[in-house]
């Protein structure tokens, strides 16, 4: 077996060509072995960094705090779902995920049902609110959906509002309600694999109907709503199909998220303007209509500032010299502000610095980093669209038509 330099190609002793596995694939499944494998190191309470400067340690409650980022990262798949993928902008996505946490909690508080009843029921209303949000905003064409996303928040806030007594207004519900499974802090890296495996079962489904003739036909509504009416296709049943889905995805995040230890039904975690800007930074700078890309930033989004927390550096003051001859010349004073006490100004400015570096998103950063190490010249790899949208539309129709066509002559 050798490899082609110029070509990249993995060829046998006789030149055929062999089969080679896409470097998403690789990232991927790199991805989720370092993932599954970190409950191991927590258990060893590894130490990693520079003492006196940032020491993390990966212990139980790092684990903790990676479930709720997980979550974070589902939420951010469901936002990718019909934003990146049919280019309808949600700006207040967050609604569904306090949809699904605060029916969650608030049936398992007040009415004693387990979270394995009341989660899904929170899935459900958030379903709910997704269709009487979605099919009157998106038969219409134009920015309605995002203005009615900016709008429904706010009633859902004044409500909140006007029946803090049942809601906890902004300190939320408290006592919280009761841990999925009956995991507590003692149980960390049970808490962890549960939001592991739904995140992994999550991303398997999103990518399987972003990637079927539905997904290709979000992503010729995205590129050019005309041509997917011109081959007899109803533009807006696929968007509401979108937005639904990525509501009930949504709400199932917030409502794990609110049964999670170091979770809770709150206003700044579930309904700020804050989430629903994260939400949106964490899909563009994973990478926007991949999926995988939303989740790894969504990851980043929900872990980054807890281990700015851990920094121990300080960024110094500085002042101007009142007298002297080098007067006005600014110098440093000892001591200065603690990192972690800005951890979310460092982390927008990170943010930001990441998303100028790296436009695409990271995950086609890796991929195109990946492809460099193997000799690929070939075009992106990630399947955010389906070509040109009469192309593809046509291919959909034709098979779907020869699969009704197959029914009627059984």
């Amino acid at each position: 077996m050798s490899e082609d330099t110029a070509s990249g190609r993995v060829t046998d002793e006789s030149g055929r060509s062999l089969p080679s596995i896409p470097v998403r694939y690789v990232v991927g499944v790199v991805g989720l072995l370092l993932l599954a494998v970190l409950p191991l190191m927590a258990s060893m309470e590894l130490g990693i960094g520079i003492p006196g400067v940032f020491v993390f340690t990966v212990d139980q409650l790092f684990l903790l705090d990676l479930a709720l980022a997980l979550y974070f990262g589902m939420f951010a798949m469901s936002w990718d779902t019909v934003s990146g993928y049919t280019g309808q902008i949600s700006f207040g996505h967050g609604l569904f995920f306090a949809v699904g946490g605060y029916t969650s909690a608030l049936l398992n508080l007040g009415y004693g049902l387990d979270p394995l009843v009341s989660v899904p029921l929170g899935m459900v209303l958030a379903a709910v609110a997704g269709v009487v949000i979605g099919v009157p905003a998106l038969r219409l064409r134009g920015p309605y959906l995002s203005l009615v996303t900016l709008v429904a928040p706010l009633i859902l806030l004044n409500l909140f509002i006007f029946r803090s007594d049942v809601f906890g207004g902004e300190l939320g519900i408290s006592p919280g309600p009761d841990n999925f499974l009956g995991f507590g802090v003692a149980d960390a890296e049970m808490v962890y694999y549960v939001a592991l495996g739904l995140f992994v079962f999550i991303m398997a489904v999103l990518l399987l109907v972003t990637r079927s003739d539905a997904g290709r036909v979000f992503t010729a509504v995205r590129e050019d709503e005309d041509a997917v009416a011109s081959v007899g296709l109803n533009p807006a049943k696929f968007k509401i199909f979108a937005f639904v889905l990525s509501a009930a995805i949504g709400g199932l995040a917030g409502a794990m998220y609110v049964h999670t230890p170091r979770g809770g039904a709150t206003y700044s975690e579930l309904f700020s303007t804050t989430v629903n800007v994260e939400v949106i930074i964490a899909a563009v700078l994973g990478g926007m209509g991949t999926i995988v890309g939303a989740a790894i930033g969504g990851i980043f989004v929900g872990i980054v500032p807890e281990l700015l927390n851990e920094v121990e550096l300080a960024i110094p003051e500085i002042l101007a010299l009142p007298f002297g001859p080098n007067v006005g010349l600014k110098v440093p004073v000892v001591g200065g502000t603690p990192i972690s006490e800005i951890d979310f100004l460092i982390f927008a400015v990170l943010t930001l610095f990441l998303l100028y570096i790296l436009p695409g998103g990271i995950l086609r950063a890796v991929i195109r980093g990946g492809r460099r190490a193997r000799g690929w010249r070939r075009g992106d790899d990630v399947a955010t669209d389906g070509g040109r949208p009469e192309r593809v539309l046509t291919r959909v129709v034709r098979r779907w038509n020869d699969e009704l066509r197959g029914d009627d002559d059984e």
